[in-house]
């Protein structure tokens, strides 16, 4: 059954079997001449099987054609069926990739901020007395053989730092 007929039946087809069928009719009313007959025997019978006669139509019986319903309807049907889900389905991936990229983007950011939260250094007050510091430094590297010169930078930076820590104190009570 896997082949697939298809039955063209042309309006030149159709106007031949009306007028043919109106042709019989015609005949068929007309009546007949009655013409004595022999009576048939059972022998004769069995040669005028009912294949060779004709309807009161006029056509000729013909076997009768075993065709598989027109595949095409439902082929067609099913095509249409099997492509409309296609589309929805296409249509259901498109949402769930702009779902996706969303969602992603989201992820990425709140991951950014946590990263950025977790890594951050506070903010810092800068460091006091930071100037009298490196003076200090920089004096200690210019006088290696004789550090009491670097002696009152050494004095400014331990009041800067003794005041630093009494503003601290202050604060924090």
């Amino acid at each position: 059954m896997g082949e697939s007929f298809t039955i063209q039946i042309s309006s030149n087809l159709v106007k031949h079997l009306v007028d043919d069928g109106e042709k019989v009719k015609k005949k068929t009313r007309k009546p007949k001449a009655k013409i004595p007959q022999e009576p048939q025997h059972p022998k004769q019978l069995s040669d005028n099987s009912e294949a060779h006669k004709t309807p009161a139509a006029g056509w000729p019986l013909q076997p009768p054609l075993f065709l598989p319903p027109p595949p095409q309807r439902s082929a067609n049907a099913e095509l249409e069926a099997i492509r409309s889900v296609l589309e929805e389905s296409e249509k259901v991936a498109e949402k769930l990739q702009k779902q996706e990229e969303n969602m992603l983007q989201e992820v990425t950011q709140r991951a950014k901020d946590l990263h950025d939260k977790e890594f951050k250094l506070p903010h810092q007050k800068p460091m006091p007395c930071l100037d009298e510091k490196d003076a200090c430094l920089k004096c200690y590297k210019e006088h290696v053989k004789d550090p009491l010169k670097c002696a009152q930078l050494v004095k400014e930076f331990a009041d800067c730092a003794r005041t630093v820590r009494q503003q601290v104190s202050a604060e924090n009570n």
